[in-house]
């Protein structure tokens, strides 16, 4: 708790200071051209007898205290620490080792685990090879092959990566290169990677997050779907596939799966982005005059495989490029991917179940403090997940020792500036607050990095949940709880 004795021997002071300044800025400003106008807002003069008497600390801690009685969160379940890493002491909080749901800011733990396995200049490569022979008619006696790696950025513009039409028309420009002008065979996909591996889905999911649909691969079976339903698209061509839509009680909304398995169960799986891939190529090649004679095949094994030349290699932006895409915007699926990827690294198979496992070993091998964590899944958007406020701070001073550590930091939105914090601290803590942002129902979270107006670099989280009011307000409590720390 806070400690008020030195403010309560200033009582006398303050009020004091309070009724000359009142005074003396009322005979100031005072003017007959303000009458009967809207009242002009006027910075308290207790604001600044306020600043004149206590110390930092002091204003950072009557800011928590106040929050404590404030509408908004007097019944809410929040916690907030502010820690210097030089010193490695807590400077102020408020139930810093209460278990809270992080939402987004799960992604700090999700997109570090990544870039301290891969490193920060590691990229996917998509590949276009042949096997067999080119005759002196440019006919490719052989096969096509994509080679796919589970670039979770291919084709989607996101993060510098390239469109799938440009893409394509980069293999074309090797086919032209190679003097292929006709395949007589196939073109193979090949890659095991994000294909047929259908995970639990983890618990309390968010399916709707900024009005935005979210329906991560897996199977509902392990979610108690009880209280929701399957609903059937009626199809006006009985021989067309079925189109079946989940429906969540957390938003009443239908969101699009793509297989149902019965018993109240919903699977999905990720687009196949190599497939699209590989489709769009065959008709650009077969639309350019190039004809294929064969057809789009997948292969995930291949107990003798052909000889084959690299005819073009795509590479994807690189992890940091797309940490910093996936930070600053929240993207979902980007996390996501990267929690498939690590899992895929460590143990071989692309499962959410497996990136958990990997995620969990590599926070214990770095000494995070595992006292209340539940990490579920890798962007934040289930409700089950948990984590608190002195392990965030704590976890975030560990990397600043980090090679990779600026690259992680400006990942972060900037208060004021970038990302998802451009519209607070649009005022006083601009450009001055570096954080990971958290949004869900009743939810609401910040955590990262703030410069003060000293130089000094202080850690924070601020986690929010159960609130009352709208969430604009909530930021409006975040900004006022947070702005003293920027006098430390």
């Amino acid at each position: 708790m806070v400690n008020f004795r030195k403010y309560i021997s200033g009582v006398t002071v303050l009020a004091a200071g309070f009724l000359f300044a009142q005074s003396t800025v009322s005979t100031v400003l005072y003017s007959q051209n303000y009458d009967n106008k809207a009242s002009i807002n006027l910075p308290s003069p207790a604001a600044y007898v306020e600043k004149a008497i206590l110390s930092p600390k002091e204003l950072v801690d009557i800011s928590v205290n106040t929050m404590m009685t404030d509408p908004v969160l007097k019944n809410a379940s929040w916690g907030f620490v502010v820690y210097d890493p030089k010193t490695k002491k807590i400077i102020s909080s408020y139930n810093e080792n209460t278990p809270l749901v992080p939402a987004s800011t799960t992604k700090l733990l999700t997109t570090e685990t990544a870039m301290s396995m891969l490193g920060e200049n590691y990229r996917w490569m998509t590949q276009l090879e042949y096997s067999g022979e080119i005759d002196e008619n440019g006919t490719l006696n052989g096969n096509l092959y994509i080679v796919g790696s589970g670039d979770p950025s291919l084709g989607t513009n996101k993060a510098g990566a390239w469109s799938y039409k440009d893409i394509v028309s980069d293999f074309a420009g090797g086919m032209a290169r190679e003097g292929i002008k006709k395949v007589n065979g196939d073109i193979i996909i090949q890659t095991a990677l994000f294909k047929g591996n259908i995970s639990a889905l983890p618990e309390n999911v968010v399916w709707l997050e900024n009005n935005n649909y979210y329906l991560p691969v897996g199977t509902t079976k392990e979610i108690n779907p009880a209280n929701e339903k399957l609903i059937v698209k009626k199809s006006m061509n009985p021989a067309a596939d079925k189109k079946f839509f989940y429906v969540s009680p957390y938003v009443n909304k239908m969101v699009y799966a793509e297989k149902y398995d019965g018993n109240g169960t919903l699977t999905t799986k990720l687009p196949d982005a190599p497939a699209f891939l590989a489709n769009s190529f065959k008709a650009s090649l077969v639309k350019s005059g190039v004809a294929v004679t064969g057809k789009v095949t997948p292969k995930m094994t291949d107990a003798s495989p052909e000889i084959r030349k690299m005819i073009s290699a795509y590479k994807s932006p690189t992890l940091g490029d797309i940490i910093y895409y996936t930070n600053q915007r929240s993207d979902n699926s980007l996390a996501e991917a990267l929690l498939k990827t690590v899992g895929f690294q460590k143990m071989g198979d692309q499962t959410s179940e497996s990136g958990r496992v990997v995620v969990n070993e590599h926070l214990k091998d770095i000494a995070f403090d595992v006292e209340g964590l539940t990490y579920m899944d890798g962007s934040g958007l289930s409700r089950s997940n948990k984590v608190t406020p002195i392990s965030q701070v704590k976890y975030l001073t560990s990397l600043m020792d980090e090679k990779f550590y600026k690259t992680y930091f400006n990942s972060l939105p900037i208060g004021g500036q970038s990302g998802t914090l451009k519209s607070m601290f649009v005022g006083e803590g601009n450009g001055q607050v570096f954080a990971k942002t958290g949004t869900l129902n009743k939810v609401k979270t910040l955590a990262g990095y703030l410069k003060t107006n000293s130089g000094r670099t202080l850690v924070f989280s601020l986690m929010v949940n159960n609130y009352a009011g709208s969430v604009g307000q909530v930021k409006s409590k975040m900004e006022t709880i947070l702005k003293p720390t920027l006098d430390l």
